[in-house]
């Protein structure tokens, strides 16, 4: 992973091998970050997404893998307990441009992945809601 921090934005590459997820905690922790956007493309060979079942409140989530192109990579990132807390969700196309998403679990990169944070400047803690069973904004 190699990254650059220009003004409020922290524009990532990550390489084959590398896991997202872990990837942008890993510069959250170093950067000291509280709250960020987070966008990217890239191409991925093994994730995890889920599904939320609001009813049951947890997650099914699916793996898959093969040849997978990301179209797609959206979400924030804010703190929980102190810590800093990841959601983010993620599609990606197959050879035959059959699309799956949902939550991102994990996604390993296959080729490259470009990702960029914005920096917000703002503290947005979570807590979880007992009606959703979901770790939510809390102001």
């Amino acid at each position: 992973m190699e990254y650059k921090k220009v003004k409020n934005h922290i524009i990532v590459r990550l390489d084959v091998g590398e896991e997202i997820i872990s990837s942008i905690m890993n510069i959250l922790k170093y950067e000291k970050i509280s709250f960020a956007t987070v966008t990217g493309i890239g191409a991925t060979n093994n994730f995890t997404v889920g599904t939320y079942d609001v009813t049951n409140q947890l997650y099914k989530k699916s793996n898959y893998k093969g040849v997978y192109e990301i179209v797609s990579l959206l979400g924030n990132t804010s703190t929980m307990n102190n810590e800093p807390y990841i959601h983010i969700h993620m599609s990606a196309a197959d050879k035959n441009n059959n699309v799956v998403g949902g939550h991102l679990n994990e996604a390993y990169i296959s080729a490259t992945a470009e990702i960029v944070l914005e920096i917000i400047e703002a503290n947005v803690d979570r807590i979880k809601d007992p009606n959703t069973g979901l770790n939510i904004f809390k102001f």
